[in-house]
């Protein structure tokens, strides 16, 4: 096998003629027409395969049924199509293997490939390009490869629910605070809280499935923008690839990115739900709230401070949202003026869809790992759930079951047992019969009942609720929902 360097093939490194116009690079294959070779600035700003070369698998799955059909159809020979499936099988032998030279002078994936292809086979290979385009075989190559992020998605959002939902059955009875505007609001468990996290996420797997069937149709065939006269079968190719269906129209075949979009959409509101996650994490493993304490492998030291636990995966899990969002803010910007097809501006989608997947992908397993090693004070979650008067609301809801009293004057009752307890530094449950009789004399001492934050949380019994036993049964469902069933 010959062995290519990066810059140039084995004819230009010996000197001999290019095959078609006496060009170079991506030239020989489209610019019979050009008297002269790019600029290196040119090459420089035109050249994708850098990161396109991730499309490799894709384009050469591609082709395998592109060159099925033709042979099927009678466009090209049974031999032909022998020698380049031969051909395609052995170049990804040598990508695999890390033994294939990517030629920036050949621009794209999709050059290399053919370029290597016809170095291999011959005539074959220069066959295999009839009734296709670059165009429609990019659009094909990102839908394909976006189809396995969004599979992947899938299994990784799993993973998290799962570590969520162990812990939540962990925890279904254990107290914590519940915050609005970060200030102790009502008593609720630990596994309720966590169990919000899991719907969050089980929404993120359901906007990342419906955006998987909607884009799973096939753009190859669309050619440059109309089609083609050679009798292609788009539903062979479309079928060979896991497409549901060919696209109906040409031009909205390579010119539409929805599927890219929807993915960086998709995965923007994941971030978001992964960075309040990540907020809440470093927020519990503090001093001042104790309530975690997270493991050791996810946090780092200071070069100065000997004491410090640094949640450093939960702080860049939380800062890569903003580099996910950016990316589907920049594609948006990118699209929103091009008219009807392909201009050569749509070669920015690759970097930032991919960018994106390998961060949401690496700060989806790291939220699930975090999770699964962090270690709960559960002494210390009830004891914060005791301050800052939580139970008030079950003071006024007690007195609305027991006493009849309407809401709105039982929750002036409650603020004013508050500010008493307030006055004399003391929580709501360690005032005296006497001292809430003598705010409202209809209280009495079954009012004790109610003042604790296990009898708080015990009592949230409605659909949704945070009762022990609400949250029990919850973490069961969810399990077969998510777990079992699917979104």
């Amino acid at each position: 096998m010959r062995k290519r360097d990066m810059m140039g093939s084995s004819d230009e490194r010996k000197g001999t003629a290019a095959p078609q116009g006496g060009t170079s690079g991506a030239r020989r294959l489209w610019g019979a027409h050009f008297d002269v070779d790019p600029a290196p600035l040119m090459e420089q700003i035109n050249a994708s395969i850098d990161f396109d070369k991730r499309l490799w698998a894709e384009d050469i799955e591609g082709s395998l049924a592109h060159s099925r059909m033709l042979a099927r159809q009678g466009i090209i020979s049974e031999a032909d199509k022998v020698a380049i499936h031969a051909g395609l099988g052995e170049i990804g032998e040598e990508i695999a293997r890390g033994a294939f030279s990517f030629e920036r002078a050949l621009e794209d994936i999709h050059f290399n490939i053919e370029q290597r292809l016809t170095e291999k086979v011959g005539e074959a290979g220069r066959r295999l390009h009839t009734g296709r385009s670059r165009n429609d075989q990019v659009a094909t190559d990102m839908r394909l490869w976006t189809r396995k992020a969004f599979d992947r998605a899938q299994d990784l959002l799993r993973s998290l629910q799962a570590a969520l939902l162990d812990q939540a059955a962990i925890h279904a009875g254990t107290v914590m605070p519940g915050f609005t505007h970060l200030q102790a609001a009502q008593p609720v468990t630990f596994g309720h809280h966590l169990l919000a996290y899991v719907e969050m996420f089980g929404r993120d797997r359901s906007r990342f499935a419906d955006a998987r069937r909607r884009m799973n149709q096939s753009p190859l065939g669309a050619a440059a923008l109309a089609g083609t006269s050679f009798p292609i079968d788009r539903e062979m190719t479309a079928a060979e690839l896991g497409f549901d269906a060919p696209m109906r129209n040409s031009i909205d075949a390579v010119s539409d990115r929805d599927f890219a979009l929807d993915y960086l959409a998709s995965a923007s509101i994941c971030a978001i739900h992964l960075s309040r996650l990540a907020e809440e994490l470093v927020l519990w493993s503090t001093f001042q709230f104790g309530f975690i304490k997270m493991a050791e492998a996810f946090t780092s030291g200071s070069s100065i401070m000997p004491q410090k636990r640094n949640p450093d995966a939960a702080e860049l899990v939380r800062g890569k949202a903003g580099r996910i969002i950016g990316h589907l803010q920049a594609l948006l910007v990118m699209l929103k003026g091009l008219p009807l097809t392909y201009s050569k501006d749509m070669q920015e989608d690759k970097e930032g869809v991919f960018d994106a997947v390998d961060t949401l992908e690496l700060c989806v397993s790291a939220s699930a790992a975090m999770i699964a090693g962090m270690r709960v004070d559960a002494a210390r979650m009830r004891a914060a759930a005791n301050v800052g008067y939580t139970t008030a609301t079950d003071l006024a809801d007690w007195l609305v079951r027991a006493k009849n009293v309407p809401f709105r004057e039982a929750h002036g009752v409650a603020a004013s047992a508050v500010k008493l307890a307030e006055g004399r530094g003391v929580g709501l449950e360690d005032l005296t019969v006497a001292e809430l009789q003598a705010i409202d004399a209809r209280i009495d001492a079954s009012v004790q009942q109610v003042l604790g934050v296990d009898q708080s949380v015990a009592s949230r019994v409605s659909m949704g609720g945070t009762a022990p036993e609400n949250v029990a049964k919850a973490v069961a469902a969810a399990r077969r929902l998510y777990l079992e069933e699917g979104p």
